[in-house]
């Protein structure tokens, strides 16, 4: 009699979600990974599309292609919205309905504005590859929208860009922007000088970089500053409009703000009808299962996730990998029948990286602080290392190179915004 092949479904495409199929593809499963997009986005590099350095292409690759070779793994493009546990089913938007025995989500999470969902209108976030087009296009409008006034006042508004958050994306943000208005559109426009543009972080906490040593916190912030970047900590945004923005007792006139000051997970878990913290990331055990759940297990940045060590995980691009890795062993073991005594989850934290623009970057590696071009020339490595296709790996390193030797920015097209209702000034 033939036995009956077990299902499973992993929700999302990402890190996570994208090493449980890899590393499940030689069990005898039905497998079904479902995201809301065709294509598996390497996120460490979004902000070098928002800022015109790579193209959309560059960090992303069709999760159809990663998994061609996989004959036990459909791949279907839909946005799910309800997990029944009971039934052991995931609905779709479409009201398509898929049956599971083991259930993997792994679903992400979005920048959260904290209570003021009307902010994003102005103050866009950066998850997505619509995202960083959308950045992109506004910061190179707005110097051509600047080129059309003489009147410095008027352009003042256009010229200065602002982040909120000094996380890792806000850091990288804020010195990719300064590159660009500072050095790659050098001479390229008559009305201006770039000495009129301003870039501000903005850091509600004490310090940038929070989960950094201090010591490195603070030679982020200074490479920042030596890049003409306005940086200001304990500095907390009361109010955004499309006019600018409050920061204290400060009103900063800006038409372009981007937002890097938070994340809460994917509104998908409220369905499970199980504890979730107070960011809505549900809380998992040791093992990476929902509790009080049969054969649900969540990885990534949905989850609230304490190590063996007692540590809270971050939200990550390394932790969602080794989670998926752990999980396809785990269920690999399951549909074998080997299942020996469980062993916990543990994280090998292989260190913290961010940049801050071309030769300048911060890493913590194994309790070791470097900064300046040697932790930049790691940066590079490994997420060219990470990088999904000979092709992407290729072309990201010649990008880096040519801006590297060049300081010019290969993707400044606008393609989607039009100036509309802006006058010449005569």
């Amino acid at each position: 009699m033939e036995t009956l092949r077990p299902k499973i479904i992993i929700i999302g495409g990402g890190f996570g979600g994208l090493n449980v199929a890899l590393g499940l593809r030689h069990t005898s499963a039905d497998i079904v990974l479902i995201d809301r997009t065709n294509h598996h986005l390497f996120q460490p590099l979004l902000y070098q599309v928002a800022t015109a350095t790579l193209s959309p292409r560059d960090v992303a690759v069709p999760i159809r292609s990663v998994l061609r070779k996989q004959r036990n793994t459909r791949v279907y493009m839909g946005d799910v919205t309800q997990i029944d546990k009971v039934k052991k089913t995931v609905t779709l938007s479409d009201n398509s309905v898929f049956s599971y025995d083991y259930l993997v989500i792994a679903a992400g999470s979005r920048h959260t504005y904290f209570g003021h969902s009307e902010w994003e209108a102005v103050a866009p976030g950066l998850k997505t590859i619509q995202d960083a087009v959308r950045i992109r296009e506004h910061i190179l409008m707005s110097l051509e929208i600047s080129e059309r006034y003489n009147d410095p006042e008027l352009q003042k508004p256009y010229l200065t860009y602002v982040i909120v958050g000094g996380g890792p994306t806000g850091v990288e943000m804020a010195g990719a922007i300064a590159e660009i208005v500072r050095r790659s559109i050098k001479d390229e426009f008559q009305s201006f000088s770039t000495n009129q543009t301003r870039v501000i972080l903005v850091e509600g906490g004490p310090r940038i970089l929070t989960p950094y040593p201090e010591s490195l916190s603070e030679k982020a912030k200074q490479s920042l500053e030596d890049l003409g970047v306005d940086v200001r900590l304990k500095s907390i945004v009361t109010n955004i409009t499309t006019d600018g923005l409050q920061v204290g007792d400060d009103w900063i006139a800006s038409k372009n703000i981007i937002w890097a000051a938070g994340n809460v997970a994917s509104p998908l878990l409220k369905t499970l009808d199980v504890p979730l913290d107070r960011m809505g990331h549900v809380i998992i055990n040791k093992y990476l299962e929902v509790p009080d759940t049969d054969g649900i297990y969540a990885i990534g940045d949905c989850t609230s996730c304490i190590d063996v060590a007692g540590k809270q995980l971050p939200g990550i691009a390394p932790v969602a990998v080794q989670q998926g890795r752990f999980v396809a062993n785990t269920l690999r073991r399951k549909i074998n029948n080997d299942d020996p005594q469980k062993q916990p989850f543990k994280y090998v934290d292989k260190g913290m990286m961010a940049t801050i623009g071309y030769a300048r970057a911060v890493a913590y590696i194994s309790g070791l602080p470097f900064s300046g071009l040697f932790a930049w020339i790691l940066w590079s490595l490994i997420h060219v290392t990470f990088l999904i296709g000979f092709r992407n790996k290729t072309v990201v390193m010649l990008e880096w190179a040519w801006n590297l030797l060049t300081s010019k920015r290969s993707v400044r097209l606008i393609a989607n915004i039009t100036p509309q209702g802006v006058p010449y000034d005569t």
